[in-house]
């Protein structure tokens, strides 16, 4: 990855950069970009996102396309509806959450950025990218009015099943990554979790099989009685040896042992390269018990620890990674997280959100991408 940070002084904007480029045709970028004056109003703040946004895919990026963006807001209830209505028109599909932004601002945005792809938006948020035989399919915001976060994690994977189905997708073998953002996590996560398991098991995804990818964190929507929220990112034109899931058994146990099914990582194998989707992980042990209790500290070198032996499963290193996002149960542990990434992880683009975790104890979790330059010739060019 080549690195890169620009100040958009008259927009109040930190911008970071994160390209992929191997000389192969499609060239990739996760950009960062933070608000970093909190005097200004929201409507102020989100103007000057967007004008930024615009300047830089102008300026820097003419040839790239918006595939995905997720904007992290303070509070939903009033700003989600102006945010997506704004980033809708940036093409690709924009996913909107209550994740505050910890530096004291009310929004970050996350965006994917490629050359050489077709876009087609299939809906307000299903947009499906296209190269040489490859279908991705990014979907945001899905949700359900059922009764309980139970009925509409049932009804959500229901409906997103049936939309992948409709566009020629199959939920088992094209699904690599979710995202399950669950109002009140404390106490909503278990019934999230039973219902996801049952629909598993209806598609075989077992641990004989395989899970899928997954984040599963505190995020709230506007409406008040949405409980959960999913996003999602399925593949088409995929072999199964081009997929490997990855597991860090030295550091992590699998997932089903404590009774939640998800994948810790997924790399998929291109023409060209590979790139490696690690799931939400935080301070956690062989044997599924949370590691340094109450020390946020420890608890991110611990974290940093087991992504490291994810990346390093797929041949990879943080030096390959394009974005990473990093949840805190505590807005208070901020300044000292901000200090050990910053130290460590100077130019990689993050961003640091208030997003309690799946169990009380883990204090910090983060989940990244990642993008290396391998060249597999019996896989067509990605």
């Amino acid at each position: 990855m080549n690195y890169h940070k620009l100040t958009d002084c008259e927009n109040d904007i930190l911008l970071e950069f994160a390209e992929f480029d191997n000389g192969t045709g499609v060239r990739e970028c996760h950009l960062m970009m933070h608000q970093v004056n909190p005097l200004r109003t929201f409507a102020e703040q989100l103007s000057g996102l967007v004008k930024s946004f615009d300047n830089v895919r102008k300026e820097r990026y003419p040839d790239f396309k918006m595939v995905f963006g997720r904007c992290f807001v303070s509070d939903a209830a009033n700003q989600e509806q102006p945010v997506s209505a704004c980033m809708r028109k940036s093409g690709g599909v924009i996913s909107v959450i209550e994740q505050p932004p910890l530096n004291g601002t009310k929004l970050a945005m996350w965006a994917y950025l490629q050359t050489d792809v077709e876009i087609r938006v299939l809906a307000d948020n299903i947009a499906e990218a296209r190269h040489n035989g490859y279908r991705h399919l990014w979907s945001s915001m899905v949700t359900a009015e059922e009764c309980g976060a139970y009925g509409q994690t049932k009804r959500a994977f229901g409906d997103y099943i049936e939309g992948l189905s409709s566009a020629g997708y199959d939920f088992a073998n094209d699904c690599m990554r979710t995202w399950l953002f669950v109002n009140d996590i404390d106490n909503k996560y278990p019934a999230v979790v039973n219902a996801r398991n049952e629909v598993f098991d209806t598609w075989n995804l077992t641990r004989s099989t395989h899970f899928i990818s997954s984040t599963g964190i505190y995020g709230r929507k506007a409406a008040p009685g949405i409980a959960v929220q999913m996003d999602a990112y399925a593949m088409k034109g995929l072999s199964a040896k081009q997929v490997e899931h990855l597991y860090a058994p030295t550091h992590m146990n699998p997932t089903h042992e404590y009774g939640v099914r998800f994948e810790r990582g997924t790399c998929i194998k291109f023409g060209d390269r590979r790139e490696v989707l690690i799931s939400g992980t935080a301070s956690i042990d062989n044997n599924g018990e949370i590691v340094h209790k109450g020390d946020i500290r420890s608890q991110t070198h611990r974290m940093w620890e087991n992504v490291g032996v994810l990346l390093a499963e797929a041949d990879c290193s943080f030096a390959n990674v394009g974005h990473m996002i990093v949840y805190l149960r505590d807005s208070s542990d901020y300044l000292v997280v901000r200090t050990l990434f910053n130290e460590r992880f100077p130019e990689v683009p993050t961003v640091i959100v208030h997003a309690p975790v799946c169990r009380p104890g883990w204090l910090i979790e983060m989940e990244c991408m990642a993008t290396k330059a391998d060249m597999n010739e019996q896989f067509r060019s990605f």
